[in-house]
């Protein structure tokens, strides 16, 4: 197991002596906080940083990810860690908080995904369909204009028969006569188109 910023893991330059004395490099850092002692942190941590990660996320590449990150943030870090021994719980923390971070892209992401179409009849299913509406129009316009009144009503305005009676000014027997007698003429158009 290789530590991200390790010498193993990168190119190694010779350092200069005015780079060693406050430059840029791994010696540089806040007394005490050295590389080695960050490596030895991810030796000994990294398992169990990793099972922490695993109790907030869900798959192993993302708590992977997160484990490395936070090692590279700590380390990229590394100057504001005063003290060595608070590394761990500096660790830790960053795990958390880039655990959160990639469980609110999840929530985002699955937010932003597109919502599923409906499933779609297929072309012959469509057809058949506009021909079973074509016949019931069909059959409709071969209504008395009563029955076809309180059908359209009944059904597809979806009135109750006492809405009916009052929209049309009948009684309720007669709606009823009208709709029984409506449906028994469709049922026969239909069967005979068919």
């Amino acid at each position: 197991m290789i530590a991200p910023w390790s010498a193993a893991a990168r190119p190694t330059r010779p350092l200069s002596p005015g780079l060693a004395q406050g430059g840029d490099t791994d010696e540089a850092m806040a007394p005490g906080t050295t590389v080695d002692h960050l490596t030895e942190t991810y030796r000994a941590h990294y398992k169990s940083l990793l099972g922490l990660a695993a109790l907030l996320l869900d798959d192993t590449a993302s708590c992977e990810d997160v484990v490395q990150e936070a090692f590279i943030r700590v380390h990229s870090a590394r100057k504001r860690v005063r003290d060595p021994e608070k590394t761990l719980a500096y660790l830790r923390q960053t795990v958390v908080n880039l655990s959160r971070s990639a469980l609110r892209r999840r929530i985002l992401g699955l937010k932003l995904l597109s919502k599923p179409m409906p499933d779609m009849a297929s072309a012959e299913e469509g057809a058949y369909e506009q021909l079973e509406r074509d016949q019931l129009i069909k059959a409709m316009r071969g209504l008395q204009r009563r029955q076809r009144e309180v059908l359209v009503l009944r059904y597809f305005a979806d009135m109750t028969e006492a809405q009916v009676a009052e929209v049309l000014g009948l009684s309720l027997g007669s709606v009823k006569a009208y709709g029984s007698r409506g449906i028994a003429a469709l049922r026969t158009a239909m069967e005979t188109a068919s």
